[in-house]
């Protein structure tokens, strides 16, 4: 019965991207490119194109310990001092500690599902033997930067346009009706430009084409214009949050990866205005340093009116399963934290009132990770915890890719919606 059920869930793994450890639930591994399949129906993400990042350290390398002895001016062996953590350096490590046994047994777990180590492997590979995938046409091996585009002076004054696919094949004609204003061509900054189609639909933009998913929608604009999302009555609000800011980060600043923005900016993210009149739960990608939760729990949730209730670990693997670094690493852990909270109209008080679900802590969701700072795609697992009607209306912010059945909002969310990013 054990070998039965073990096959049923690898069955269902493969399909849904979705592998549950335990009898929890509490431990969660997903495979992103199948998990945002779920929302295409003639177009596929490439695996080979999502996980083409490179590991920094493997996990066969191991940490240089502090106190190994160097040799000084004089070539007299001498230990390193033993550093001394200071007081938010002590905060973090507290922090560090509390989580690493849900860590340590979620990956345990995770190693004991033979059968699933068994499928990572493959993973970061597409299947050739599956002749009706190729390569999407059109596709293109280098990347338009909207950032760049966007923060041109002249772009305000220009109607730079998206371009959808003329009437030439039999499933055009129902695509295109997918565009609420109905045209062959949207402006793509500062414009709400929506598939409600049950298909995918297909555009060009400067000689690139991108892959939009059944009925999701993007709004392309820089934070001054965010408030353009919001609803014309509390009744057509968001029910789910996700939010993963462009935290300031020294790394990210020097590789050039994206712009980043200081945390007062955030500030100003008009969350209570864009949350349903019976409330959201919110959901947001936060690092691992001491400074930004501190900023996070006393300045940012408090000014959203967010009640944090859970927190979930973000687990990073490698394809043989290791973890992409040493667990107890002072810099670069290989997890990084999803903060949960509940936000209601009425304000925090109301979180208590019973109207919203209680969240299981402490969650973990292992998986391999893909470009720099891209976040494996967990809306499905929040769903069921979401308040208010359904289906749950869904928004991210700062987004760089589009979810189906999502609102996608940030100055870059067809960033992964390139052609060259999928296979047809």
């Amino acid at each position: 019965m054990a070998d039965e059920g073990k096959r049923e869930e690898l069955s269902a793994f493969l399909s849904t991207g979705i592998y549950r450890l335990g009898t929890a639930n509490d431990v969660v591994f997903i495979d992103p490119p199948r998990v945002l399949n779920c929302g295409y129906t003639r177009f596929r993400v490439s695996a080979s194109a999502y996980y083409e990042r490179p590991f920094s350290l493997g996990s066969g390398q191991t940490q240089r310990k502090d106190a190994s002895p160097i040799l000084n001016s004089k070539g007299r062996k001498r230990k390193r001092k033993e550093y001394v953590l200071n007081e938010r350096e002590r905060a973090a490590e507290e922090r560090h500690q509390d989580g690493r046994l849900f860590l340590l047994k979620a990956h345990q777990l995770f190693l004991g599902a033979t059968e699933l180590l068994h499928c990572l492997s493959n993973l970061k590979r597409d299947n050739l033997l599956d002749m009706k995938y190729e390569k999407a046409p059109f596709a293109k091996e280098e990347e338009f930067s909207f950032v760049d585009l966007g923060n041109l002076w002249q772009a305000p004054f220009y109607e730079i346009s998206l371009h959808f696919l003329t009437p030439k094949t039999e499933y055009i004609n129902e695509v295109v009706t997918g565009l609420e204003n109905g045209g062959g061509s949207v402006q793509i900054f500062n414009n709400l430009v929506t598939n409600s189609s049950n298909d995918d639909m297909k555009a060009e933009f400067l000689g690139n084409w991108y892959i939009l998913p059944k009925q999701s929608c993007f709004y392309m604009s820089d934070l001054e214009q965010i408030h353009n999302l919001i609803p014309a009555s509390c009744d057509q609000g968001f029910n789910l949050i996700l939010i993963d800011p462009p935290w300031e980060n020294k790394s990210v600043q020097r590789k050039l990866v994206y712009p980043t923005l200081p945390n007062r900016y955030f500030l100003s993210i008009p969350i209570k205005q864009l949350i349903h009149s019976e409330g959201a739960l919110v959901a947001l990608w936060v690092t691992n340093r001491e400074k930004l939760r501190m900023f996070v729990e006393k300045e940012l949730f408090p000014v959203w009116g967010v009640t944090h209730v859970a927190s979930v670990y973000w687990l990073k693997v490698s394809e043989d399963g290791n973890l992409i670094s040493e667990l107890d690493l002072f810099h670069h852990k290989p997890y990084e934290l999803l903060l949960l909270g509940y936000c209601h109209a009425k304000g925090p008080s109301s979180v208590d009132e019973g109207v919203f679900k209680s969240l299981p802590d402490n969650q973990v969701i292992i998986s391999i990770p893909g470009a720099h700072s891209r976040k494996p795609p967990i809306g499905k697992l929040l769903l069921n915890y979401s308040p208010g009607p359904r289906p749950v209306k869904c928004l991210e912010l700062f987004a760089r890719e589009l979810v189906a059945g999502w609102t996608s909002w940030g100055n870059e969310p067809l960033l992964f919606q390139d052609s060259r990013y999928f296979l047809r």
